[in-house]
């Protein structure tokens, strides 16, 4: 048998070193696939929920360019008479039946016209203002709008039975006070008429509402 050359012998170390460089050349290449996935996550969309920073603003940020209130506007000529723009008074008494009527009267003395409507308010007092007798009964009616321009007045009737008649517990006041509709301060009048019921039977006293004119 025929022994194997020197460059055979010296050829199969080489050759397999070879091979084996190749193969590990092959599972590192193997190996390199995987590490690209990772990549690939960097450049997918943004999550969803980014959008929000670009949303509109609540509407509820709307009001703050609402219209302001219109109690803030000056008031137009035609609204309700004020007690500092107005003057009362207590005219000329026109008994009869045993009644004493007197009409109460509400004169505009500002500069601007203005309404009344309804009922005012009427307290007999005494000189240091405490209130003689109850309040006065308001007669069943339907109040009207009055419009007062300028210098015009407006009345409601005050009635009660003559106290000598009625026999009724009395009192003198020293002032009628007398609060326009919807207002609160009232306005002083002094009171010459005499005695006036505040107690016992037949002593109501009644009030109608605010009409037109001066009750003369």
């Amino acid at each position: 048998m025929a022994r194997p050359s020197s460059s055979s012998r010296s050829s199969s170390p080489r050759a397999a070193l070879v091979v084996a460089m190749s193969a590990l050349g092959l599972l590192t290449a193997c190996d390199r696939g995987p590490a690209t996935s990772p990549a690939a996550s960097t450049v997918s969309a943004p999550p969803t929920v980014e959008t929000s920073t670009v949303s509109a603003p609540p509407a509820t940020k709307t009001s703050t360019v609402s219209a302001p209130p219109a109690t803030r506007t000056a008031a137009p000529d035609g609204t309700r008479c004020r007690t500092s723009e107005l003057r009362a008074s207590v005219g000329r008494n026109d008994p009869g039946a045993g009644q004493e009527n007197h009409p109460v009267v509400l004169t505009n003395a500002s500069a601007r016209t203005c309404t009344v409507h309804g009922f005012p308010g009427a307290a007999f007092v005494d000189a240091s203002g405490r209130q003689l007798g109850p309040d006065p009964r308001r007669e069943p009616e339907s109040p009207a709008r009055v419009t007062l321009a300028p210098g015009r007045s407006a009345w409601a009737g005050l009635s009660y039975a003559n106290p000598e008649i009625s026999g009724a517990r009395t009192a003198t006041p020293a002032a009628l006070l007398v609060t326009p509709p919807d207002e609160r301060e009232p306005l002083r009048v002094p009171w010459t008429a005499g005695e006036v019921p505040v107690g016992g039977n037949e002593s109501t006293v009644s009030l109608t509402v605010l009409r037109a004119g001066s009750g003369a």
